[in-house]
């Protein structure tokens, strides 16, 4: 069923967002809907993507310090809420109650618009009769259970570990301990797929486990750079077992001929 190079592979585990459904897609489709809603018309929902972009580059930094990361494993809703009134700010709207409502309501949408991308349900339907599968996710409890739930992801799933809910996130080598121990298997048993290099890919690696890079051109943040590009894997960096565009090409190539 599986690739050649997962010969031996036991049990399976899936980062989430850009991985299994589309994430950015998601997130930029919804701050653009929220910021033509609710912002001022004399800044324009562009221009606010634009604030808010500049603002998250720079307060990204801020989240995983004392004032804000405990909070944040708990809720995303505290950081959410403060980037929007730093965006305002920085728009020369300075409006605390707005924040809070155009936070709540990029929230709304990004859930609307979050669907799994096309290949997904047929992988995992293949997939969950022959190996146990996992989530590996970093972010703050309620979101990505929230995101769990709205893609319908349950079923398929016996093993989810969540930043939010450990403590702790990728790429820290104790999540990829936990996330072994939990399904009873050695590296060389356990394969790692996501869209990550520096947070998927390179701890799997160090791990020992088997790694599946996948690489999609709408895998740009909307705080990138205008110009950005997906991520690049380092010429000394660790190479992971199979790079893919698509997550049938976890498979043989008889198995969805149609990717191959």
């Amino acid at each position: 069923m599986l690739r050649e190079e997962f010969a031996g592979v036991r049990g399976i585990y899936f980062d989430l967002d850009d991985t299994l459904c589309g994430y950015w897609d998601a997130s930029k489709r919804a701050l653009r809907q929220t910021f033509a809603e609710l912002v001022p018309a004399e800044v324009g929902a562009e221009a606010m993507v634009g604030h808010w972009a500049n603002v998250y580059r720079t307060f990204a930094k801020e989240i995983k310090t004392p004032k804000w990361y405990p909070g944040y494993l708990v809720s995303g809703e505290p950081t959410r809420t403060e980037q929007m009134r730093l965006a305002l700010e920085a728009a020369g709207f300075p409006d605390p109650a707005l924040a809070r409502r155009i936070g709540d309501r990029y929230r709304e949408l990004r859930n609307a618009y979050l669907v799994r991308f096309p290949e997904t349900t047929a992988v995992l339907d293949a997939l969950v009769a022959s190996y146990p599968i996992g989530l590996i996710t970093n972010g703050p409890a309620d979101i990505q259970r929230e995101e769990i739930a709205t893609l319908g992801l349950e079923p398929y799933v016996q093993h989810v570990f969540i930043e939010g809910e450990m403590g702790e996130g990728k790429p820290k080598p104790g999540v990829f301990d936990r996330a072994a121990r939990a399904m009873g298997l050695g590296p060389s048993e356990l394969l790692m797929v996501g869209n990550s290099y520096g947070h998927d890919i390179v701890p799997a690696i160090a791990a020992g486990w088997r790694t599946a890079w996948i690489r999609r051109p709408s895998d740009v943040p909307p705080s990138a750079q205008p110009d950005a590009r997906p991520e690049e894997r380092q010429s000394d960096g660790p190479i992971p077992t199979v790079e893919i565009t698509d997550l049938r090409q976890l498979f043989a190539s008889d198995f969805f001929p149609s990717t191959h």
